[in-house]
């Protein structure tokens, strides 16, 4: 039998899948990626914002074609979708056989095995504990990165974010350094840590924050060469996570920092937990104490009750901190959130305006960074060749894989997918880099 698995949304969600395709291949299923050869097929869903859900839908409507009349046999959806709309894909799509919750991943092999057998299957435990998986996952990534969700849900509740109600609250994984040694020894160089807010580990297990703890212990673990953090909520980042990112040389000098918008009266009704104060004081102090630190942020635009004054105070903010990343989306109307609910939504027109507005400004200001690396030197992981040239295609510390940039190398030196390499830097595109090895 063989499956084909479709994975959409996040990296989180996609660590989930890697687990799923473990657990599969444990039990003797083969894989395709060819859907007219599937005899079984996977979606792992996304919901999160308007965009994620349409293509949900999307997909699974696609697939259920080859469930009517291919060679498919059985349909299976899982995920954030899946968690959210239970009811609905029952009642409008009938190909889909079986149908998983976001904390059900681990049923993945008794779903396949009862819907070959001809019932159908759902499995939806309540949003509390973490699966227990005892497969090795398959990696999706080409086997020199990973993604290490070290904490599953969030307990935030900002007032556009569905993620407590198909995810659950936040809770810490307790098992992250044996993954990750498990990773490292399949050859994994770089763990990339993610969750819904990274700044918060362990404080359900070890009574406080642990993040500097653990990075302390995945530091030590032979073969690992970088250890990359995101979505870090600002106002959770203190003196000990600033003092581990600085004594333990595996940890890229990168943080990823949602911010989501810097105008103090959006911020309070997005519920967050920031002013424009702290979050100026964050960045300073991070690029004080540690100066050679690339900062990433996302962005809304278009919450309800921006105005043109909002607006103008996020860009003069944008303008002044320079981020190093920066990613800008249009706000996007959840159903079940509060902010749903806002009398004074912002026409989509405007909400494009602004993203565009946020989005030439940023270009403007990591041309100007980009130019300034013109002569550093820099290690950088290989991710690969461009096709018929001698030109190799890397990352730098400052840049996370399929979100941030890449560093062009010409050379006659054969490298290889997870080779690091010194590179002096040559010259600048408008998100790229140039280099020559040093």
């Amino acid at each position: 039998m063989k499956i084909l698995f479709v994975s959409l949304g996040c990296d989180k969600n996609l660590v989930d899948t890697e687990y799923m395709l473990g657990i599969l291949g444990n039990e003797g299923y083969a894989f395709t990626d060819d859907e007219q050869e599937a005899d079984i097929i996977v979606i792992n869903t996304c919901c999160f914002i308007n965009d994620a859900k349409e293509e949900s839908i999307n997909t699974i409507l696609e697939m259920a074609e080859y469930r009517e009349s291919g060679n498919c046999k059985a349909l299976i959806v899982t995920g954030c979708l899946a968690q959210r709309y239970q009811e609905e894909i029952e009642k409008e799509i009938p190909q889909v056989d079986a149908i998983l919750g976001t904390n059900s991943y681990d049923a993945i092999a008794e779903a396949v095995k009862n819907v070959l057998g001809g019932s159908h299957y759902e499995n939806f435990k309540t949003l509390e504990g973490l699966p227990a998986v005892s497969a090795k996952r398959s990696l999706t990534t080409g086997g020199h990165y990973a993604h290490l969700k070290i904490a599953e849900g969030c307990s935030k509740h900002c007032t556009y974010c569905i993620i407590p109600s198909i995810r659950g609250d936040f809770r810490s994984l307790s098992d992250v350094v044996a993954q990750a040694k498990e990773l490292a020894a399949s050859g994994v160089k770089e763990l990339i840590l993610v969750a819904q807010e990274t700044t918060l580990y362990g404080i359900d297990l070890y009574g406080e924050k642990s993040l500097y703890r653990l990075l302390d212990e995945l530091n030590k673990i032979e073969g690992i060469y970088w250890i990359r953090i995101l979505y870090c909520y600002p106002e959770e980042i203190d003196d000990k996570l600033i003092a581990s990112i600085k004594r333990n040389e595996k940890v890229c000098h990168y943080l990823d920092l949602p911010i989501q918008h810097a105008d103090d009266i959006i911020l309070k009704r997005m519920g967050r937990r920031t002013s424009q104060a702290d979050l100026r004081s964050i960045v300073t102090k991070l690029r004080s104490d540690i100066p050679d630190i690339a900062l990433r942020t996302t962005l809304i635009c278009g919450f309800p009750g921006e105005t043109e004054k909002e607006h103008e105070s996020l860009m003069y903010f944008i303008n002044e901190m320079e981020f190093d990343r920066l990613g800008a989306f249009t706000y996007s109307p959840e159903e079940d959130t509060p902010a749903a609910a806002f009398d004074d939504q912002v026409d989509e027109k405007q909400k494009s305006v602004w993203q565009q507005e946020v989005m030439e400004l940023q270009e403007e200001i990591i041309i100007d960074a980009n130019e300034r690396m013109i002569g550093r030197e820099l290690y950088c992981m290989i991710e690969g060749q461009v096709s018929g040239e001698n030109t190799y295609v890397g990352r730098t510390y400052r840049d996370a894989p399929d979100i941030d940039g890449y560093i062009f190398i010409d050379t006659d030196e054969t490298l290889m997918s997870g080779d690091f390499v010194k590179v002096r830097v040559t010259g600048a595109y408008e998100y790229d880099l140039i280099g020559e090895i040093a």
